[in-house]
């Protein structure tokens, strides 16, 4: 028989775990490939759910890691954007691509997702799956393990590479089909089908849109700093406000020499960050802040604040909630 080998989209998720299994029981060998966003929400203890499946189903994982090619594509997405931040198409277009160039690489005679047919809106109904295919280069050779039957041939079907009859049909939003396959191959351990991408989140997107929106250079840093603190916005101004400990250590270690920072003295509260414009409103307002998420008890408070050392300092009212939220990212003024 003639070696067969396959490079499969693995995300973590039970959909992409079902398509490498399916492809596996046919004697494939199984390559598994992962891209790694900024906005990948990893398990606690920093793994990833792709590295976790791939462990259980004994395949090698090759992760390839973006950064400014994909913020790139984020800012403006052809195809724009989902509910939120999501660009849901042009990820899968630039992830695809991705995988084409290493399937080139190492040989592999097709490449195959976990896709299902009609179980996402934007992203999976069959136009947008055709489109895919063809923007990333690769159409009608595509494959998609769980909707195969209720799709065309793809290339690697019509060769004989893979028997199209032991493919599934699966469509619908329905997650009954692929939790009954995976109580059939025994795949025990998979993730909630809620997502594992911060772009599908609401607030998050709103930090994110608020960062687009303000900055023309977007670094990796600027983006690592979304996933913590508190955010506020003041015409040029961006003020990050820790939420605990591990936050405010974070965010001592991401301050740049340029940025201010504020720490109240004796009183347990936050380490806050001031970018932009150092003016005196900007300043005061960032005290405020620090002062308002403190333990005081009382209605002026003290501020610490500096670049490299808190060597400064000035005496704050502690605002009230509404004009917090007035500054709060993300905030609709009436």
């Amino acid at each position: 028989m003639t070696h067969v080998k396959a490079l499969g989209l693995l995300s973590g998720g039970l959909d992409s775990i079902l398509a490498t299994e399916l492809i596996r029981k046919q004697d494939i060998e199984v390559v598994a490939f992962n891209v790694k966003t900024p906005f990948c929400i990893c398990k606690k203890d920093g793994t990833s759910e792709a590295a976790e499946a791939a462990n259980q189903l004994k395949v090698p994982l090759k992760v390839v890691s973006v950064e400014k090619d994909y913020l790139q594509m984020l800012r403006k997405p052809k195809y724009g954007y989902g509910k939120n931040m999501n660009p849901c198409i042009d990820c899968k277009i630039f992830m695809i691509k991705k995988a084409k160039k290493y399937a080139k690489e190492i040989g592999a005679d097709f490449i195959f997702t976990g896709e299902v047919l009609g179980e996402r809106p934007k992203s999976q109904h069959y136009p947008a799956l055709r489109l895919i295919e063809e923007e990333a280069g690769l159409k009608g050779k595509l494959l998609r393990p769980l909707s195969a039957k209720l799709l065309p041939e793809t290339a690697a079907e019509k060769k004989g590479l893979v028997d199209r009859t032991k493919l599934l049909s699966i469509q619908g939003r329905s997650r009954k089909p692929q939790f009954q396959l995976a109580k059939e191959f025994g795949i025990k351990s998979y993730p909630s089908p809620a997502g594992g991408c911060l772009l599908t989140c609401e607030e998050y997107s709103k930090k994110l849109r608020d960062l687009f929106a303000n900055k023309k250079r977007v670094s990796m840093a600027d983006v690592a700093l979304l996933r913590v603190g508190r955010h506020f916005r003041l015409g040029k101004n961006k003020i990050i406000v820790g939420r605990n400990e591990a936050e405010n250590k974070f965010l001592a270690a991401q301050k740049t020499p340029s940025e201010y920072y504020f720490e109240l003295p004796d009183i347990v509260g936050p380490i806050t960050i001031l970018q932009g414009p150092k003016t005196k409103k900007a300043i005061e307002t960032a005290a405020k802040l620090t002062a308002y998420y403190s333990d005081a008890e009382t209605a002026k408070v003290k501020v610490n604040f500096g670049r490299e050392a808190l060597n400064k300092s000035l005496i704050v009212s502690v605002p009230d909630k509404a004009d917090v939220d007035k500054l709060r990212v993300g905030h609709i003024k009436n």
